[in-house]
């Protein structure tokens, strides 16, 4: 059989496969990327954020982040996530805690020590940088299905990956972005690239997951990176030391003890 009969016979098959309307499949897929990384009950690592700006000069902090997973998928509660930074001594004890809803605005709260109060994020504030950085605080909190509607694009290859391209856009009406589109391995579900729209549908930033290693039932990445086509800055978040099932609960996750975190 030659190449070009074989190319057509395989598009006619992923063609086939997308049995539903675009909205149903791109549905599907980030159901399936959500319930692929299920199981990890709880986690810890460490997190060095790489902040690059358009002059390509560098800073760095230094962060410890845990995280509890939502094993009942079935009320509105989502994830939680504490972040606390631990270098250079301009963000020390900077802490933050967000608690993610299956539906609805996410609970976030920031610890800032040199006013010495714990700020809450305001919803119409989540489109904000995180520290500085180029994450929002909506890019950094748990990525639940039904914050989004879903559409899928097409079957391609990325990295030499076979993927699943969707577009998802965001429920609420603060969200920084008009539009994502991601990039999805169909093998085991890991995000691999999102592109970012800004609320008048230009590009505005890609995110780019790399390293890829599994622990246990779930695959993490070793690092993040994203670019801003706009300001011409960057961050990376690399991660080390995951560690699952650590015995954290939800006592650690707690707003009114942030202040005392060192």
């Amino acid at each position: 059989m030659n190449k070009t009969l074989l190319s057509l016979l395989l598009l006619s098959l992923s063609a086939s496969l997308i049995a539903g309307s675009p909205e149903e499949e791109g549905l599907k897929i980030a159901t399936l990327i959500d319930k692929h990384d299920r199981g990890w009950i709880s986690e810890t690592a460490d997190v060095t954020m790489v902040l690059k700006n358009q002059h390509g000069q560098e800073s760095k902090r230094e962060m410890k982040i845990k995280s509890l997973e939502d094993q009942n998928h079935s009320d509105d509660w989502g994830d939680k996530s504490l972040t606390t930074f631990k270098t250079p001594r301009d963000v020390k004890g900077t802490s933050f805690l967000s608690f993610a809803h299956a539906t609805g605005a996410d609970q976030q709260w920031l610890y800032l020590p040199a006013l010495r109060r714990v700020k809450t994020i305001a919803s119409d504030n989540k489109s904000g940088p995180f520290m500085g950085s180029e994450f929002a605080f909506e890019d950094i909190s748990s990525q639940e299905v039904n914050k989004y509607t879903y559409k899928f694009i097409r079957h391609d290859k990325l990295n030499g990956l076979d993927v699943a391209v969707i577009e998802r856009y965001p429920v609420s009406k603060y969200s920084g972005y008009s539009k994502q589109i991601v990039w999805v391995d169909t093998t085991h579900y890991r995000v691999h690239k999102i592109e970012f729209f800004d609320r008048k549908k230009s590009a505005l930033k890609t995110l780019i997951y790399s390293g890829y290693k599994q622990y246990g039932k779930v695959w993490r990445a070793d690092k993040m990176e994203v670019s801003n086509s706009q300001s011409g800055k960057s961050t990376q978040l690399i991660w080390a030391n995951y560690q699952h099932n650590t015995g954290i609960s939800a006592r650690d996750f707690n707003k009114n003890a942030l202040a005392r975190l060192k």
